[in-house]
Parts: C-alpha cells; structure tokens; sequence
C-alpha cells in the first residue's frame, strides 16, 4: 500500500508537474495569440492602407480620364458647330452670288430699262396703244376706233384710233 500510495504521490505530483506546465504553455499561447492577433490587424490595416491608396489613385486617373474625354467632347462640339455654322451661312451667300445679278448686271440691267422705257413711250407716242386684232371668218386685221372723234381723209375713211 505504501508503494501504491508513493505511486499514487509519483502520479500526481507528474500530473500536476503536467498541469503546470500545461497552464504555462497555455500562457505563453494565450500571449503569442495576443501577439498574433495585433500582427494580424497591423497586415489587415497595411493592406486595407494599400488597397485605398491604389482605389484613390485608380479613382483620380478616371476622374483625369473623364476630364479629357469631357474636354474632348466639347472641342468636337464647338468644332462642328462652327462648321455647321460656316456652311449655313455660305450657303445663302452662295446662291445669292450664283443667281442674283451683280452689280454691273444691275447697271447694264438699269441702263436697259431705261432705254426701253424711252422705246416704249416714244412707240406709244407713234401708235404704240392701237387695240389690233383679227376679225371675221376671214381673220381681217380689225383697229378699234373712237367713235366720237372726227373722221378725216377726202373720202372720210380715216378715222382716230381709240386712245389717241
């Protein structure tokens, strides 16, 4: 028995030898978890640190990418609305040189006016007025006479055209 109880004394004393030594690896465990969950936090920070600086900088170069397609955008717009703006006004410039006359045209066309105006009122003058047409079955030349006139010639067979 006493054998049994110094074995029994041996085992516990291993088992508590056991269970201190289990308590302190238990520690040092618990300390480098603490350790390890700072070093984890610190690479998570680091990381999460990294990742935003590239998202900002990734975010600003498509903001300058926008900017200049913006620009780019905008110079097209002007562009084309100068040059819609160019060939709408040549274009009404164009057809008044094309058909409207110059201004030698209009001279020539002025001098010609005024020189078949005098033609026409020196004709009127000369007969120019006298209502002709053709007259009967046998398409006689007719002249309208003014009946109220006096009637002239020896045999009295001229008479005065209406309106003169």
């Amino acid at each position: 028995m006493q054998d049994e109880t110094l074995k029994l004394g041996l085992l516990m004393e291993a088992a508590h030898a056991q269970q201190t030594l289990a308590e302190s690896t238990l520690e040092r465990l618990k300390i480098h978890v603490e350790g390890l969950d700072d070093i984890v936090r610190d690479e998570i920070r680091r990381t999460l640190v990294d990742e935003i600086q590239v998202l900002g900088r990734e975010s600003r170069q498509a903001a300058e990418a926008l900017r200049r397609l913006g620009r780019a955008a905008n110079t097209r717009l002007v562009v084309w609305t100068v040059g819609l703006t160019l060939v709408c006004s040549a274009l009404p410039l164009a057809a008044q040189w094309w058909f409207l006359p110059s201004r030698a045209d209009l001279t020539e066309l002025r001098a010609k006016k005024d020189e078949l105006t005098s033609a026409v009122t020196s004709l009127e003058r000369q007969g120019g007025r006298i209502d002709l047409r053709h007259c009967g079955r046998t398409d006689r030349l007719c002249v309208r006479v003014d009946r109220g006139a006096p009637v002239y010639g020896e045999s009295g067979d001229y008479f005065v055209v209406k309106g003169y």
